[in-house]
């Protein structure tokens, strides 16, 4: 469904703030990513973000780049999260996005890797460090098979660049809350707001990410009437810190859960 599915999803919401949900796939290993993104889910979380590891994640702050590190030798690629993803839509319908670098798409084949996705039930790629001037083998692709192509855009995109990245966009849009790495500290009341001020700019769904960790983190970002958020340092946090499997699978339903009340209440 790629595009569709990510549209219906959002419409579902209605006035309510999405979930989006980031996991490192490989970390602590590709049976438990699959494990705790269905417990995910199951507690309320509407989107899902498989996150394909890579050796130079710059985008990630030293939670995720640590996962990242120790997905890559524990089974964590492309080609994993493929069968993540592939997996999780024999059970489920929510959107499941792929989020990763350039590098693991080039090396996988840009047109194979989107004929892979849309074969495993993926509908879309984020791809953190693709510039708008770049990737048209990919982008061509993924409009070809109505797979979204999401864009990213920071505080520091500035207005005159913002038409050229969301140009082609599809799905919806990432705001980055900070001008840093993931897991850092934003302003999330600002963000809030600059967000849902370029959503009348994009005309698409935009969610706020990197620096939100806690209920009360969500609903502070969502005063502003955002999308959606998305929470990655903390689900790969709680994932790491627990010592079993169902330990790890009880701390994302957990903590979806909350954050899940946060958004709705």
């Amino acid at each position: 469904m790629g595009v569709s599915r990510i549209e219906e999803r959002f419409l579902a919401r209605g006035k309510k703030s999405a979930l989006v949900v980031y996991l490192a796939v490989g970390d602590p290993s590709v049976e438990d990513t699959l494990d705790c993104a269905l417990a995910a889910l199951e507690a309320g979380a509407d989107v899902l973000e498989l996150g394909v590891p890579f050796s130079d994640p710059t985008a990630d702050g030293p939670v995720i780049a640590a996962a990242s590190f120790r997905a890559i030798h524990r089974g964590g690629s492309l080609r994993a999260a493929l069968g993540v993803a592939e997996k999780i839509r024999k059970t489920r319908s929510e959107p499941l996005i792929l989020f990763t670098y350039y590098n693991p798409v080039v090396a996988f084949g840009e047109e194979a890797a989107v004929d892979a996705a849309d074969r495993a039930g993926v509908d879309g790629f984020l791809v953190v460090d693709l510039p708008p001037e770049e990737g048209a083998t990919l982008r061509n692709a993924a409009k070809a098979k109505n797979l979204a192509m999401i864009p990213l855009i920071a505080p520091t995109t500035g207005r005159e660049r913002e038409p050229r990245v969301l140009s082609g966009a599809s799905g919806f849009v990432y705001y980055v809350s900070v001008t840093g790495v993931t897991g850092s500290k934003a302003p999330l009341a600002e963000a809030g707001r600059d967000a849902a001020a370029l959503r009348e700019r994009a005309r698409l769904p935009v969610v706020v990410g990197f620096g939100i960790r806690t209920p009360e983190d969500v609903r502070t970002v969502t005063r502003a009437g955002v999308d959606g958020v998305v929470v990655g340092t903390e689900v790969v946090r709680v994932m790491a810190e627990a010592t079993t499997r169902e330990a790890r699978r009880a701390a994302v339903a957990e903590l979806v859960s909350r954050l899940r009340t946060g958004l709705d209440g």
